[in-house]
């Protein structure tokens, strides 16, 4: 088990970035934060090491945001998901993580460019209205949101481009997400433990990580529970265009 200090100087910053994440704050911390974990080991043991403390804090995240929520996108978006993950598996060893995360990234670039100059550029001031649930859209951005999660750590992206733009209330969505997302890395474990990632000695490291995931999940939901509308959505805009960049980067080799 890796114990030496330059260890925990990057995998401590990197639990208490993907714990604010899981709060609700917005999947580029979380993005942000594997990176500090992948300097001192392989992203394919990164990977291992933080989905037990995921799993953790998605219990967290549940308990905290238990009566927040949107079944219908759920509803809707899970069987694309599940089904993502299960593709991810049976092709892992078939299609480069880094072709995926080019694309999403490029696609999620362009997602939001749109919405800052729909909002912030000339002729702005129009309310864009609420989109309705589009099942067929549903189904697409959550297989890519799952097929993405497993492959490449990058299903937020996908996620955000067809959740974001139904403008649910701030709790609502962070609820939707925090379920969703629980679901997704429940579901991994199979995979992972057949794939031989989840062996005893990363599992005792994430054990010696996971005292620093509660705190920073809760600060996370505290936050967003203080956030307006006006101000919660540019910030999960401007949080998805900074992890989609860094998603591409990675993708690109950079």
């Amino acid at each position: 088990m890796p114990m030496e200090l330059s260890f925990y100087y990057a995998a401590v910053p990197a639990v208490i970035l993907v714990g604010l994440a899981k709060g609700g704050m917005g999947d580029a911390l979380s993005l942000i934060g594997l990176p500090f974990l992948a300097l001192v080991v392989s992203p394919v043991q990164a990977a291992a090491i933080l989905l037990p403390i995921l799993i953790f804090m998605d219990m967290i995240s549940l308990a905290i945001w238990r009566k927040h929520g949107d079944w219908t996108t759920l509803n809707i978006m899970l069987p694309g998901a599940l089904f993502g993950i299960a593709l991810g598996w049976a092709t892992s060893a078939l299609v480069p993580g880094n072709v995926l995360r080019v694309v999403i990234g490029v696609v999620t670039v362009l997602f939001c460019l749109r919405y800052f100059w729909s909002n912030y550029g000339p002729g702005a001031g129009k309310h864009t209205p609420p989109h309705e649930q589009r099942p067929l859209l549903a189904t697409i951005w959550g297989s890519l949101s799952g097929y993405g999660s497993f492959v490449a750590h990058a299903g937020g992206a996908p996620f955000q481009i067809y959740a974001l733009p139904l403008q649910m209330q701030p709790r609502e969505y962070t609820g939707t997400s925090v379920r969703f997302f629980a679901i997704l890395n429940a579901v991994k474990l199979v995979p992972y433990f057949a794939l031989g990632q989840l062996d005893t000695h990363n599992l005792a490291t994430s054990a010696t990580l996971l005292p620093f995931a509660p705190l920073a999940t809760i600060a996370g939901a505290w936050c967003v529970r203080r956030m307006k509308p006006a101000i919660f959505y540019p910030f999960m805009y401007a949080m998805a265009l900074i992890a989609a960049v860094l998603i591409a980067k990675e993708g690109l080799g950079f």
